[in-house]
C-alpha cells in the first residue's frame, strides 16, 4: 500500500452504522424463527399477567391474595433455578425449550378451561401459578443459554437487547389489548388467546435447523452422571471468576433494591405528584418507553459487554432513581422515570450478554442459572422491602432510601472489580 493511500485510510471517518443494524441478528433464520414466535407469546403472557390479577381480585377482592399469588409463581425461580441450568447444560436445548413451552401453553389451556366452565376456585389458581413457577425454573436458563447457540458471540448482545425490546413491548402492548378484551369480551377469552399465542413460539422451535446451531461443547460424562457434581462445578466456577461473580452480585443487589420502584408508581401519582390513575398510566408507559429504547440503542451499538460497562449503568440507574424520589414536577418526573427504564434495561442486558460469554460452553447453562436466580428470584424480597419502608416512611423516601443503597452497591462493585484487576485476575472483560 502507498504512503498516500494508507493516510487516506487512516484519516477516513469510520463507516456510519445504518439503524438496520440493530436488527443484525434477525439475519440468522434460526433466530428469526425463535423472535417472531416470542414476539407473539409474550404478548399472550402480558395478557395473562392482568387476567390473573383481574380474576384474584374478582375472587377474593383482596391484595394479600394477589402478592400470594405473584409470589407462588416466583418461588419456582427462587428454589430450582440452579437445578434448572443442570439440565439446561445437560440436554439439548430446543428439545427442552419444545417441552417447557408446551408445559406453558398446557397451564394456559387449564386456566381457560376453568374459568370458561365456571369452575375456577382460587386454590386452583395457586396450583397453577406454582407449576408455571417449575416451568419458568427451567426455560429461563436453557433460553437464556439457547440464545448464543442460535446467533453465536458476535452477534450475541445484539440478539439479547432485541430480545429485551420484546419485552418491553410486551409489557406497553399487552396490558392495553388485554384491558380491551376484558371489556369487551370476558377473561376467559383472554387466557384462550394466551395458550394459543404458544403456538408461535412452539413453531418457531419446531422449525429451527439442528445443523446449523453454533456447536457447544457438552458435560463430561463424570458431570453428566451426578446432578450435585454438575451443580457444585457450576457454583465453583462463578465464585473462582471475578468478571462473574462481581456482574451477578452487584446486579443482583441493585435489581433487589432497585428495580421494585413499580409497586410506588401509584402512590408517587396520587400522593406526590398528584396526577391520578391517569398520570400513573403515563407514568408506567414513560418507563417502558425508556426500557424500549435501551434496547434498540444496544441491538444498534452492540458494544462490548464489560463489568466496567455495567456498573457505569448501574450508577447512573441509582443517580436517575434518587432524582426521580425527590422530584415533585410532572414533565421532570416522567422523563426522569424513563431514564430510569433506559439505565435498568442498558445495565441488565449487558450483564445478561457478558454472563453468557463468559463461561465455557458446558457451563452456560448453570451460570445463567445463578443469574436469574439473584436477578429473578429476588422479586418477592424486594416488593417486600419496597412496600415495608413505604408503610414506614412513605413513598419518597422508601425510594430514595432504595437509590442510595443501590448507589452504594455499585461503588463497592467499583471497589471489587479494582481488587481483582490488582489481583490479575481477568478470564473476563473487566
Amino acid at each position: 500500500m502507498s504512503e498516500p493511500e494508507a493516510r487516506a485510510l487512516i484519516s477516513s471517518p469510520p463507516p456510519k452504522r445504518s439503524a438496520l443494524q440493530a436488527f443484525s441478528s434477525l439475519r440468522q433464520r434460526n433466530f428469526r424463527l425463535f423472535w417472531f414466535g416470542q414476539m407473539i407469546s409474550l404478548v399472550g403472557t402480558s395478557m395473562q399477567g392482568i387476567g390473573q390479577a383481574w380474576l384474584v381480585l374478582l375472587l377474593t377482592h383482596s391484595a394479600l391474595q394477589l402478592g400470594l399469588v405473584g409470589a407462588l409463581q416466583s418461588l419456582g425461580v427462587l428454589l430450582f433455578s440452579l437445578i434448572g441450568g443442570v439440565f439446561a447444560d445437560r440436554w439439548p436445548k430446543r428439545r427442552v425449550l419444545l417441552i417447557t413451552q408446551a408445559l406453558a401453553m398446557a397451564q394456559a389451556f387449564a386456566l381457560w378451561a376453568l374459568v370458561a366452565s365456571g369452575t375456577i376456585q382460587l386454590w386452583h389458581l395457586y396450583v397453577l401459578a406454582l407449576l408455571l413457577g417449575l416451568t419458568h425454573s427451567l426455560d429461563a436458563p436453557t433460553r437464556q443459554a439457547f440464545v448464543v447457540e442460535m446467533v453465536g458471540r458476535d452477534d450475541l448482545l445484539n440478539a439479547v437487547a432485541l430480545n429485551s425490546s420484546l419485552s418491553s413491548l410486551a409489557r406497553i402492548v399487552g396490558p392495553g389489548i388485554g384491558g380491551v378484551i376484558i371489556a369487551a369480551s370476558s377473561v376467559s377469552a383472554l387466557f384462550l388467546l394466551n395458550a394459543l399465542s404458544f403456538l408461535a413460539v412452539i413453531a418457531g422451535l419446531a422449525l429451527i435447523r439442528s445443523d446449523e446451531l453454533h456447536a457447544q461443547a457438552r458435560q463430561t460424562i463424570a458431570e453428566a452422571q451426578n446432578v450435585w457434581r454438575s451443580l457444585r462445578a457450576g457454583l465453583a466456577y462463578v465464585w473462582a471468576t471475578p468478571a462473574v461473580s462481581i456482574v451477578i452480585v452487584v446486579v443482583g443487589l441493585a435489581l433487589l433494591f432497585g428495580s421494585n420502584f413499580t409497586v410506588l408508581l401509584p402512590l408517587f401519582a396520587t400522593n406526590i405528584l398528584n396526577i391520578g390513575a391517569q398520570g400513573f398510566g403515563f407514568l408506567s408507559a414513560a418507563f417502558s418507553v425508556g426500557s424500549l429504547s435501551a434496547a434498540l440503542w444496544l441491538a444498534w451499538s452492540n458494544q462490548q459487554a464489560t463489568v466496567r460497562r455495567v456498573l457505569v449503568g448501574a450508577l447512573v440507574f441509582a443517580v436517575v432513581e434518587a432524582l426521580f424520589a425527590v422530584s415533585h414536577s410532572v414533565p421532570l418526573s416522567l422523563a426522569l422515570i424513563a431514564g430510569v427504564g433506559f439505565a435498568e434495561t442498558s445495565f441488565a442486558e449487558l450483564a445478561f450478554t457478558m454472563l453468557q460469554l463468559a463461561p465455557p460452553d458446558h457451563l452456560r447453562g448453570r451460570v445463567m442459572s445463578v443469574c436469574i436466580l439473584f436477578f429473578d428470584g429476588s422479586v418477592p424480597l424486594g416488593y417486600l422491602l419496597t412496600g415495608w419502608l413505604a408503610q414506614r416512611y412513605g413513598p419518597s423516601p422508601a425510594l430514595l432510601i432504595c437509590a442510595l443503597l443501590c448507589l452504594l452497591i455499585a461503588c463497592g462493585g467499583w471497589l471489587w472489580r479494582s481488587h481483582a484487576l490488582k489481583g490479575g485476575a481477568e478470564p473476563a472483560p473487566l
